[in-house]
């Protein structure tokens, strides 16, 4: 099986994608496992099957007037204004280990939400009962609870002017999925390709996968949107080495579309180097080094950065930047940027989960701090607007979070970065969550290559890396390799003055 730290590496790379049946139906949850084998060898069937099944996937109409049903009985039923928010997936899955296909999975779900506000009060509830009297019935118990619940004062839908009426085309959605046959082809294409590789003596499994989805939102105050995506991904996890001495590493590719995905062979061989440049470690004494983040892991200090401008963070006061709005945080020309618009992004959308249009915004400009994430109701409780950055299931409301965020490439080559170190620390792997963003306190478990001399000597494992994420931004460095692969990217990155804990 896949690592579960991989398993979350892939799944918080890919947007949350949610599907209904072909009656429009809404059924719940349902787990399926399929034979490897066709149902039936009536292939002018099972190709009719399929169009019908595809076509039925990519109408979210359906889905659309479930949602508009809702919130017409919430206010049938007293709600001074409602929200409805539909979610549709389907995925199909092939896992592969030692050459055998372990699971063969494909799982289907349709949910759907409803937010209610009475006043100031408001009250989310879900459900899969989709007839006339269950949405009544469901209404009624959601403003039931509303008018019991606590004032909000911030509460409330975004307001009509911030509503977006227009939905870029983000070419999203790759109809074309594949069969389980092709994913255990790319699955053992991985698999294969790090066997191939020198020192690897075992597979922690291999994997490809594929699904399409959408989500519809409608408001009691005019907005009606809808959009789809898909998903591709292959993952191989290798193991190198024997016994006691054995090191595992990792690689994988998402996209939305196919073929955009890194290649599987290529994956495979990637994993398998990795894992066995780990082979050997050694421990190192404690100091103060510089530390070069590996590209596949320097999105992790973004990805602090983001829990730390978070709005619902900052209204809280649980941040340690929340006075720090409009000062310099990085060096001068650092640039970080959230895209909810990009093409193709792995996290892109039309429109937010209040209906809010996207744009792109610097929230690093010249390394200095210019904005928030913020929802609606966390820009009311600053006395701010809303960036457009509202996200929510369809049992909670809103709350703010980002989308393909990215820090801008530099100009120095990582070769270059670590060339000018005479003795540091190259980062690939990350261990734990050691960044606290109440106090910006930084330790976090490593591994990865010792650096002498402005070269790659040794692998190092069973270290700990500490310092202060004010700090850390300070000194940043990025080099030039920006690739987008995950939804938070970075480059390589050059930090000063970290404390590397070994023995």
């Amino acid at each position: 099986m896949l690592d579960a730290a991989l398993r979350e590496m892939i799944d918080a790379s890919l947007p949350d994608l949610v599907e209904m049946d072909g009656s429009g139906v809404v059924g719940g949850r349902r787990r399926l496992h399929f034979s490897l084998e066709p149902p039936c060898q009536n292939g002018l069937r099972l190709a009719k099957r399929s169009v019908i099944l595809m076509t039925s996937l990519l109408d979210l109409s359906r889905l659309a007037t479930l949602a508009e049903r809702l919130v017409t009985a919430a206010k049938r039923a007293g709600a001074d204004a409602a929200d409805a928010v539909g979610v549709r997936s389907v995925s199909l899955s092939v896992e592969v280990r030692e050459g055998a296909v372990e699971e063969t999975e494909r799982a289907e779900s349709d949910d759907v939400g409803l937010r209610v506000l009475v006043g100031r009060r408001q009250a989310v509830v879900s459900t899969s009962d989709v007839s006339d009297t269950g949405l009544a019935v469901l209404a009624e118990r959601a403003v039931a609870m509303a008018r019991a619940a606590p004032d909000d004062r911030f509460a409330g839908l975004a307001d009509p002017d911030k509503l977006t009426h227009e939905f870029p085309e983000l070419d999203m959605l790759d109809p074309d999925l594949p069969d389980v046959r092709r994913l255990e082809e790319l699955a053992r294409m991985a698999e294969n390709a790090a066997f191939a590789v020198k020192g690897v003596t075992k597979s922690g499994g291999a994997s490809a996968s594929a699904g399409i989805g959408g989500m519809a939102l409608v408001t009691s105050h005019g907005f009606h949107g809808a959009y789809l995506g898909s998903r591709h991904s292959i993952a191989m996890t290798a193991i190198a080495g024997e016994g006691t001495g054995m090191e595992r590493d990792y690689d994988f590719s998402s996209a939305l579309h196919a073929s955009d995905l890194v290649d599987a062979a290529q994956i495979g061989t990637s994993a398998g180097e990795r894992a066995v440049k780990r082979l050997h470690p050694r421990k190192v004494e404690t100091r103060r080094v510089p530390v070069v983040y590996d590209a596949r892991v320097a999105g992790s200090l973004i990805g602090h950065l983001a829990s730390a401008i978070n709005g619902s963070a900052i209204a809280r006061k649980t941040s340690f930047l929340q006075d720090k709005r409009g000062e310099r945080l990085f060096r001068a020309g650092i640039r970080i940027v959230d895209d909810p618009l990009r093409r193709r992004g792995l996290r892109s959308r039309p429109f937010d989960a209040e209906g809010v249009a996207g744009r792109t915004l610097a929230v690093i400009d010249d390394g200095v701090l210019t904005s928030w994430f913020l929802d609606s109701a966390t820009a009311r409780e600053l006395a701010l607007e809303t960036t457009g950055h509202a996200q929510r299931g369809v049992s909670s409301v809103p709350s703010p979070g980002s989308t393909n965020l990215y820090l801008q490439a530099g100009e120095q080559s990582p070769e270059r970065l670590i060339a000018e170190i005479k003795d540091g620390f190259y980062v690939t792997d990350l261990i734990g969550m050691g960044a606290n963003v109440v106090t910006g306190d930084y330790s976090r478990g490593a591994a990865g290559l010792w650096i002498e001399n402005g070269t790659l000597s040794h692998p190092v494992s069973e270290v700990t890396i500490a310092g202060h994420l004010s700090e850390m931004y300070r000194s940043l460095e990025p080099a030039s390799d920006l690739k987008f692969r995950y939804g938070v990217d970075s480059p390589t990155v050059r930090i000063e003055g970290l404390t590397v804990a070994g023995r």
